[in-house]
């Protein structure tokens, strides 16, 4: 398996490049900017693009996603649930961060994703877990073999996603988190959607969230 993370735009996002080098297939998770950047790593690895996955709709996760569809082809992938937020006026902000995005428009998603979906990359299984709260669409990316978590804006180390947009709910997120990642095996891996990457473990011993919400 090959794994990039590229950093892109204003906003930190991290953006993650899955591949798997047998037969060449990629997923580009969370293509938040800087599209042409990362269909120019795509070509030097050697990756044909198949699926662009989306943790959920906010800007800053999702504005190359259709730079990158038209520069290197993949299906557009996000959750049905969260075409609302596509819908936000806070979309048309896009173009001040970076010349060459259009706003994902529901009609550019190709397709739907939902609790208990597999997704293959070559041998790579990908499964999507429904984790609500910072979105109402919000979803995870599991790659159990793998023993990895990408895990968008759900949590942080030390943290969780913000929940005062419109759609978001602390205790979904919280209840997201409980019933839906720390049921995981704490080696797990989380590659979340800004900053450095925690495990399963040490969220679930550390977190401040829930350590003050257990007590």
């Amino acid at each position: 398996m090959i794994l990039e993370h590229l950093t892109v735009g204003v906003f930190q996002t991290n953006c993650y490049l899955i591949g798997d080098r047998k037969s060449g297939q990629a997923g580009v998770i969370d293509p938040g900017a800087e599209g042409t950047r990362i269909s120019n790593k795509l070509r030097e690895l050697g990756l044909d693009l198949v699926a662009i996955l989306c943790t959920h709709a906010h800007f800053d996760h999702i504005m190359a996603a259709w730079t990158l569809k038209r520069q290197s082809g993949g299906l557009i992938y996000i959750s049905s649930k969260d075409q609302p937020t596509l819908l936000q006026v806070i979309f048309g902000l896009a173009p001040r961060f970076s010349p060459e995005i259009r706003p994902v428009a529901p009609s550019d998603v190709d397709h739907d994703l939902a609790q208990g979906d597999k997704l293959m990359l070559g041998d790579i299984a990908i499964e999507v877990i429904e984790t609500p709260g910072h979105t109402p669409g919000h979803v995870t990316f599991y790659l159990g073999d793998q023993g990895m978590l990408f895990t968008g804006d759900l949590i942080f180390p030390g943290s969780v996603g913000r929940t005062d947009f419109l759609g978001g709910s602390h205790e979904e997120i919280l209840n997201s988190i409980r019933k839906k990642i720390f049921t995981l095996p704490e080696k797990t891996a989380i590659y979340p959607g800004h900053g450095p990457k925690t495990s399963v473990g040490r969220e679930k011993s550390q977190n401040p969230f829930f350590l003050l919400n257990n007590r």
